[in-house]
């Protein structure tokens, strides 16, 4: 199985004590440093490893662990379509997602789609072993301020009723939405996505439809103006 494998060298994955844990992750060299990590920490040790979706599954079905670390960048299905493929398959599977997309934008997306938590790479590590803990307690795990941010958007939408624009697409549309934003073309949204550029074009067209924009103009500009407001 092309990029993904079972770390069952380590004697530990035979330890009716330690929870195994598989890492989803397209960057190995990430997925290695993660893995010392978690093996930092004795009740924990890494099963298994994929570099996309499909190895993901693949990999869970044979190995039965205790837990996935899920990336949402990932080539082909992205992190939130494989989280709701995980929970339709294993209802009750814990998954833990450590992103580097923004936090603000994505936990509450990937929480829907059936994540347990949401870690940024670029937090200490330390909230890593953290979350891991939190979710192995049946707690999900944000950070305090994501928390308070959840808090506040639930109660703005109670109280006005309305939705923000953006919360009508779906997470690709999203993701594309962001790329935009940050300056990048069809061409290359769609190397970074592994999409064709005729697909990314056709949700920069819902994206349109959805925001009620005018052209794909707009859309850039709507696109960089939202990526700025969130940056403030």
């Amino acid at each position: 199985m092309k990029g993904a494998r079972s770390t069952n060298k380590n004697p530990k994955c035979d330890s009716p004590d330690a929870k195994r844990i598989v890492i989803v992750d397209d960057h190995p060299l990430f997925r290695k440093g993660l893995e010392q990590l978690i093996h930092s920490d004795g009740g924990f040790t890494v099963c298994g490893e994929a570099g996309n979706a499909s190895e993901a599954m693949d990999v869970i079905r044979k190995l039965s662990p205790d837990l996935a670390i899920v990336d949402l960048s990932l080539p082909g299905a992205n992190g939130i379509e494989l989280i709701k493929n995980i929970r339709a398959e294993f209802p009750k599977f814990p998954i833990l997602v450590l992103s580097m997309h923004d936090e603000s934008l994505y936990a509450l997306r990937s929480l829907r789609a059936g994540a347990n938590g949401y870690v940024m790479k670029h937090e200490a590590m330390a909230n890593v072993v953290r979350a891991i803990h939190e979710v192995f307690s049946g707690r999900p795990y944000l950070s305090p301020a994501m928390a308070a941010q959840v808090i506040t958007k639930f109660a703005k939408k109670s109280s006005d009723g309305e939705p923000d624009a953006v919360d009508r697409l779906s997470d690709r549309e999203l993701e594309i939405l962001e790329l935009i934003g940050k300056g990048d073309d069809v061409h290359q949204i769609a190397k970074l996505l592994h999409l064709s550029p005729k697909t990314v074009e056709t949700h920069r067209a819902h994206i349109k439809e959805k925001l009620q924009l005018k052209n794909a103009r707009e859309v850039a500009r709507f696109a960089v103006q939202w990526v700025d407001a969130r940056e403030v």
